[in-house]
C-alpha cells in the first residue's frame, strides 16, 4: 500500500481513481488526469502513493472492503428470519438502484478481465456474496449444494435485473420484481 494511507487525501485519490475508471476505463485512469480532476498537482499524488499501481491496489482494496462489509451487513438477520432477510436483500438491490455504485462495479469487473489483482478482488467479493446468501438459504433448511445453487440464482437475478432495460411502467416493474422475489425465497 502507500505511505500516508491515513491522511484525508488518500481516500480522495481513491474516489477520484474510481470515477476515472468509470469514465475512461482502467487505461484512462492516469495520475495526470486524476490530479487534474482533483485540482491538485502530481506531486500530491506521489506524497501519498509510490506509483500508479499503488493507487490501483488501494482502489481495489477500498472497493473490496466496502463491498464485503455491506454484504456482511445484509446477511445479519437482526430481528428477521432468513426468508424475510432474503426478501429485504432483493428489495434493497432492486429498488435502490445506485447508478454510481453499479458503474464502479461494472468498471472493476471489466478491469478484472485483464488484471489478475482485480480478478482476485472480484472473486473475493463474489465469494462473500454467495457465502452470505447461501447461509441464509441454509437457515431455511436447504443442504449446502442446494443453498449454493439458490444463492447463485439470487445474485444472478439481483445483478441481471438491474441491467435489463424493460419498457415497463414503474408499477409493473415493481410487481415483476416482487413475483421473482417470491420465487427466490419460496423454495
Amino acid at each position: 500500500m502507500s505511505e500516508g494511507k491515513n491522511d484525508d487525501g488518500h481516500e480522495m485519490w481513491i474516489e477520484a481513481g474510481l470515477k476515472a475508471i468509470v469514465k475512461s476505463g482502467i487505461d484512462g485512469m492516469r495520475v495526470e488526469i486524476v490530479a487534474k480532476a482533483l485540482g491538485v498537482t502530481k506531486g500530491g499524488f506521489y506524497r501519498r502513493f509510490k506509483d500508479r499501481r499503488a493507487l490501483l491496489d488501494a482502489m481495489l482494496e477500498s472497493w473490496r472492503v466496502g463491498r464485503i462489509a455491506l454484504i456482511e451487513k445484509h446477511g445479519d438477520l437482526g430481528s428477521e428470519n432468513a426468508r424475510d432477510r432474503l426478501k429485504s436483500l432483493i428489495k434493497f438491490y432492486s429498488e435502490r438502484v445506485n447508478p454510481e455504485g453499479m458503474a464502479i462495479e461494472l468498471a472493476i469487473r471489466q478491469w478484472a478481465r485483464s488484471d489478475a489483482a482485480a480478478a482476485a478482488v472480484v472473486a473475493a467479493v463474489d465469494e462473500a456474496r454467495l457465502k452470505v446468501a447461501a447461509q441464509l438459504y441454509r437457515k431455511q433448511g436447504l443442504g449446502a449444494e442446494d443453498a449454493q445453487a439458490w444463492a447463485f440464482l439470487l445474485y444472478s437475478f439481483i445483478f441481471g435485473q438491474s441491467m435489463l432495460s424493460l419498457e415497463l411502467t414503474p408499477r409493473k416493474r415493481v410487481s415483476l420484481i416482487a413475483a421473482c422475489a417470491e420465487t427466490l425465497v419460496r423454495m
